[in-house]
């Protein structure tokens, strides 16, 4: 079995009060049938991309700390799910369900190998 991030990308101004009953339940559905299912190892929503902070090894070997995301894009990782299948087709079906329940585009990676 290997391990699977499924992760929701949001987009900067991405505001949670927007997401509407029917979209709570569909995903409280997707989380229920995943834990059914024996496959969820972990699920976890985040803050809004707005209260990152970053923090950069500079030349000298001090680090500096920032506000804000380490990567300037439009979209950022808003949640995710780990977990446990057997293969990457089975991973990309969870990652289609997780799309359909959230309404917004979802990463399918497999973790590396420790």
């Amino acid at each position: 079995m290997t391990e699977y991030l499924v992760a929701i990308h949001h987009p900067d101004n991405y505001d949670p009060a927007s997401e509407d009953q029917a979209m709570r339940d569909d995903i409280t559905a997707l989380n229920v049938e995943m834990k059914t299912a024996g496959i969820r190892v972990f699920v976890g929503g985040l803050q809004p991309v707005s209260t990152a902070k970053s923090i950069r090894a500079r030349p000298d070997g001090k680090l500096l700390v920032t506000d804000g995301p380490y990567m300037e894009t439009k979209e950022h990782i808003g949640g995710f799910w780990v977990l446990e299948l057997a293969s990457l087709d089975e991973a990309l079906e969870w990652g289609r369900k997780a799309a359909i329940a959230c309404r917004a585009p979802v990463e399918v990676r497999p973790f590396g190998k420790a």
